[in-house]
């Protein structure tokens, strides 16, 4: 399993409407995408325009080729990208461990 962390700063005051936006990303586009095995959103408590996103993929070109090179990536950022202060900083990891 590959998780992707996207970490989002957005613009003050848009807190609810972003994370409505998310919610609706997630349930009318992302969860149909091949190898989306789940998210996870948490928000900033020192900096409350601070987002990290996690989304959990089978592969990273599940990632990287299937979502992001599909039309499906276009209609994720136009449903959140107007919310983005900044652009967003996207990683990859693999997991090596984690408890029971």
């Amino acid at each position: 399993m590959i998780l992707e962390l996207a970490d989002f700063s957005i613009h003050a005051g848009q807190n609810a409407a972003f994370e409505e936006a998310i919610a609706r990303g997630m349930s009318t586009v992302i969860s149909h995408a091949k190898g989306f095995e789940g998210f996870k959103l948490n928000h900033g408590i020192e900096n409350p325009q601070r987002y990290v996103l996690q989304i959990f993929w089978t592969t990273l070109e599940d990632h990287t080729v299937g979502f992001r090179g599909s039309p499906a990536f276009t209609e994720w950022r136009a449903i959140v990208g107007p919310f983005f202060a900044a652009p967003p900083v996207v990683e990859h990891f693999e997991l090596i461990g984690k408890s029971a």
